[in-house]
């Protein structure tokens, strides 16, 4: 393993941890930790932002060809799916969650989590169709 990798392997560790506590002392009303947590959520984000030179410095920039629409594809079906099972994440997770949140928030969730799930087959299909 080269030194670079490894080097974006342990920034990236370090800076994901502080930005997500920074966003947990934000969004977490019990902590009352706000101001701090956007202090700590801006400093894992520049942490994360320090392996952009490290990467560009072994990876130079290859010429374009053609758009690849099946990757697209599943990237968007990828973010689609994530953002489906968050919100039924959300709608359980709510402070005082009814019955029908709770039922609606766990069928959205499953969705969500097939969707992504289904995701590798459909990139798949898509791949084998064009050879």
């Amino acid at each position: 393993m080269k030194k670079e990798t490894l080097l974006q392997i342990i920034l990236g560790t370090i800076g994901g941890l502080v930005f997500a506590i920074g966003m947990c002392m934000c969004l977490l009303p019990e902590w009352d930790m706000f101001t701090p947590g956007v202090v700590t959520t801006i400093i894992g984000f520049l942490i994360l932002l320090a392996i952009i030179p490290i990467y560009r410095k072994n990876h130079p920039r290859k010429p374009h060809g053609p758009v690849n629409w099946g990757l697209v594809l599943t990237w968007t079906i990828g973010v689609v799916g994530a953002l489906v099972m968050g919100f039924g994440m959300s709608r359980i997770l709510v402070d005082d969650a009814s019955k029908t949140d709770m039922i609606v928030g766990l069928i959205t969730g499953v969705v969500g989590l097939i969707v992504c799930v289904l995701n590798y087959p459909v990139y798949s299909y898509i791949k084998s169709d064009k050879k």
